[in-house]
């Protein structure tokens, strides 16, 4: 599997100049008196403040605890921690457009462009992953509604409805089987939607149930991205040459290039949760994040980092179609219910074994119910994230040109 090798910071990058900025130090020359000392600048201030930010979003997504990291809710308010990185960071380029066009800086905005355009393939990969989920939350409906009774869960559970059950359980466990089995490399699905698009457009819900009907096997992502492309090899690609500057380099920039290097990393962080936790074509997870421990939103993105690969280690995970918590969930519950459908299992049912069943078939509403709730404004953040990108994009290039 490809992997990201970043650089350590160097010897070079003192402590002081990557956790505090330029505005911070020169606060620190006031409080001490130095006659040659000055109050900072809106510029310090505003890189200071961006800095800062960032550190606190991500203490916040770092205090989630083990039952709420990796869960739809929590990818959520990551989508909604970048958003916000990234209008911060929109505000910047544009108060900063005059120093962003000279070099060095109009490199490392450069840079960071092209990554941003890289970041749109994941968004394109992870929403496919999020449809491929929903066609799993539509077996567990089939699953819900079998043993519902027209809502009235009084009647006695017949044979019709224990077949149609099963039916939609093995359909989701051999869906599921399917996308641990290509070990997230080319993942196929029975469920294909055949119109997606790069701009998030809806497929035809007529199209979507002939391809259910005909359970043919499919890629389920070769139609937003092209059979070859990875995830582990986009990933690589934003992470590719991403090194902190250098102590020397931030001062002569005033702290712009240290911003523009702090929200890249967001931008690889956050696409590698999403391809983390979300079934996508060629998962990799083995990007490395070489990063001092002194800039002041490290911490808790290095400590996302290692619980979300010490996840991935589990013995239960290792195959996982991705780590999304609800996924768990949805392959427990699913196994466990056929267990209590086991062809032994002879009617008319005993009290008990449809005491089980039925609490069987709450455990799996109470699942499906969840990710119901969830998945359309996942897809709403991911779609965001999309457009997001694409516009402070061109509006921080056409800022920057019209300054020249």
């Amino acid at each position: 599997m490809p992997t990201t090798d970043f650089p350590e910071t160097t010897s070079s990058s003192s402590p002081s100049s990557l956790r505090f900025s330029i505005s911070s130090r020169r606060r620190d020359q006031v409080h001490t008196m130095d006659p040659t000392a000055h109050e900072p600048t809106p510029q310090e201030i505003e890189l200071d403040s961006f800095q800062r930010k960032v550190s606190d979003r991500f203490h916040d997504l770092a205090a989630a605890d083990s039952d709420e990291l990796l869960s739809i809710p929590w990818l959520q308010k990551l989508l909604e921690a970048f958003l916000s990185c990234q209008e911060e960071f929109r505000l910047i380029v544009s108060n900063n457009r005059a120093t962003l066009n000279k070099p060095p800086m109009d490199k490392y905005i450069s840079d960071f462009f092209d990554r941003s355009v890289k970041a749109l393939d994941v968004c394109n990969a992870i929403r496919d992953g999020v449809e491929q989920i929903r066609q799993w939350q539509k077996h567990l409906e089939i699953v819900v509604s079998s043993f519902d009774g027209g809502g009235s869960r009084s009647k006695i559970i017949n044979q019709g409805q224990f077949r149609r059950a099963k039916k939609a359980l093995i359909e989701l466990l051999i869906s599921m089987l399917d996308e641990k089995e290509s070990g997230g490399g080319t993942t196929t699905t029975t469920t294909t939607m055949p119109h997606r698009n790069r701009s998030f457009g809806r497929h035809s819900a007529h199209a979507a149930s002939a391809e259910h009907k005909s359970f043919v096997h499919l890629r389920s992502l070769s139609w937003s991205v092209s059979r070859s492309w990875s995830a582990a090899r986009q990933l690589l690609a934003i992470g590719n040459n991403l090194v902190a500057p250098r102590a020397n380099e931030i001062t002569s920039t005033n702290g712009l290039n240290l911003a523009v290097f702090t929200m890249n990393y967001v931008l690889l962080f956050v696409m590698w949760a999403l391809v983390a936790a979300i079934p996508c074509q060629d998962r990799g997870l083995q990007t490395h994040f070489n990063v001092s421990r002194q800039l002041l939103w490290a911490p808790p993105i290095l400590s996302l980092h290692d619980r979300i690969l010490e996840e991935s280690k589990k013995r239960e995970r290792r195959n996982a179609c991705g780590l999304l918590k609800d996924i768990r969930d949805v392959e427990i519950c699913a196994r466990c219910m056929m267990n209590d459908l086991a062809d032994s299992v002879r009617f008319p049912l005993t009290e008990e074994k449809e005491r089980e069943i039925r609490e069987r078939v709450d455990e799996i509403e109470s699942v499906y119910q969840g990710i119901k709730d969830g998945l359309d404004p996942l897809e709403r953040g991911v779609r965001e994230v999309f457009h997001r990108i694409v516009r402070s994009r061109n509006e921080g290039l056409a800022s920057i040109d019209a300054s020249k």
